[in-house]
């Protein structure tokens, strides 16, 4: 069996980084997709999955869980280069900052919750949200600037930070946050990106909703 089990598109943002993976250097494995938050969804996946939670790339009888743990499996399937970049040093450093998304960034994940479909406006600006603003601003400037040649992405070809960056840049275009230069122009060039129009299309059929209140989240069926 080979299946990559991930929750609802538009709004499971650590699915679709090993997704878009997997997608773009198609990856041989039948998508399945469990809803979140729904009464059933910890059922659903404490029956496939050993943390009861998406992702979850099962392949010939392997469980492999974790957004960078898949991707790094996927870049030994794939053929050198696919995934991450061939020259080492950027190789490292597009490891390095795929593991701060991981680690960070808490604020614009908290106050700004992905939702592709979605146009709200933007939340309080609070000193740990702007902060994670400067740094996402000055991340992706720095990278185009140094390592950019030769193509629209952070290392120039698309490599996985830019599928686990992807999230992020939606969050900045549902919420309107402010981007400017080359950090602006790399955020439109990811959204312009055949491979994240065709997931965008994709969440937008999708039939369920996310709510997030003070009291936590619901969901539901949008009506037909």
């Amino acid at each position: 069996m080979r299946q990559f089990v991930s929750g609802n598109l538009n709004y499971s943002s650590w699915s679709i980084r090993p997704l878009l993976v997997a997608r773009k250097v198609e990856l041989p494995v039948e998508e399945v997709i469990v809803p979140l938050d729904f009464p059933e969804t910890t059922a659903q996946l404490k029956a496939i999955s050993p943390t009861a939670k998406v992702p979850l790339l099962r392949w010939d009888g392997i469980e492999i869980w974790e957004s960078l743990s898949i991707v790094e499996f996927i870049a030994e399937w794939a053929p050198p280069g696919a995934v991450w970049p061939s020259d080492p040093a950027r190789r490292a450093l597009a490891r390095s900052v795929c593991s701060e998304m991981h680690a960070g960034f808490q604020a614009i994940r908290s106050a700004c919750p992905m939702d592709i479909r979605a146009r709200e406006p933007a939340p309080e600006m609070t000193p740990a949200l702007e902060a994670d603003i400067r740094r996402l601003q000055a991340m992706w400037s720095g990278l185009r600037a140094a390592h950019g040649a030769g193509g629209s992405f952070l290392f120039g070809a698309w490599s996985a930070a830019d599928a686990f960056y992807t999230p992020v840049v939606t969050r900045f275009r549902t919420f309107g946050l402010p981007l400017t230069g080359a950090a602006a122009d790399y955020a439109a060039a990811v959204l312009e990106d055949p491979l994240f129009r065709t997931l965008e299309e994709q969440a937008k059929l999708e039939p369920w909703w996310i709510k997030y209140g003070s009291d936590g989240r619901s969901s539901g069926y949008l009506k037909p």
